[in-house]
């Protein structure tokens, strides 16, 4: 991606800040405010123009989409403060789908019917670098840890395999589920 040209700050917002003043910037190319960042840049794929939001502290951005040209259709069309917001939302909308999708992926539970009552089984996984597992777990209804055990972060937790581990005795499965 190309490097900004340096611009003049745009000025004429004078909205309260959620962010310490010293931190703001609202320039035609570059917006940080709320938390965010918005960076407009060369499109390299093709003569466009691309917007990049990145969150405060990340590195890389949540979000890259198309930005508008200027009326010399040449040039990007300069930030302002509705085209920010807009942003804003769009990018902390795909924070959260894309932690939720993660959520579900790593955090999952079957209930299964058992002589003791109804038994909810849950697999966490941990993906951990060096060292990913999973914990599986079983739960009365009233809540109590019933069982805990490491399991490989591949394993499969399915009504077939949570009725297996219970109707075993909650002993270690082998294998991925």
């Amino acid at each position: 991606m190309s490097a900004l040209s340096p611009d003049t700050p745009d000025t004429s917002d004078t909205d309260a800040q959620t962010t310490d003043a010293s931190d703001v910037i609202h320039e035609p190319r570059l917006w940080r405010d709320e938390g965010w960042t918005a960076r407009i840049i060369k499109n390299d794929d093709d003569d466009g123009w691309a917007v990049e939001m990145t969150r405060e502290g990340e590195r890389e951005p949540t979000l890259i989409g198309p930005w508008t040209m200027g009326r010399d259709k040449k040039n990007p069309k300069p930030m302002d403060k509705p085209a920010f917001n807009t942003l804003v939302k769009t990018a902390s909308e795909f924070r959260r789908r894309s932690e939720q999708q993660l959520h579900a992926q790593l955090h999952k539970n079957i209930t299964v019917d058992s002589a003791e009552g109804s038994i909810r089984v849950t697999l966490d996984i941990v993906p951990d670098d060096d060292f990913p597992y999973a914990d599986l777990k079983a739960w009365d209804e009233a809540g109590e840890l019933l069982a805990k055990v490491q399991v490989a972060p591949n394993f499969k937790l399915s009504a077939a395999s949570a009725e297996r581990w219970v109707e075993g005795g909650y002993r270690k499965p082998s294998g991925g589920g």
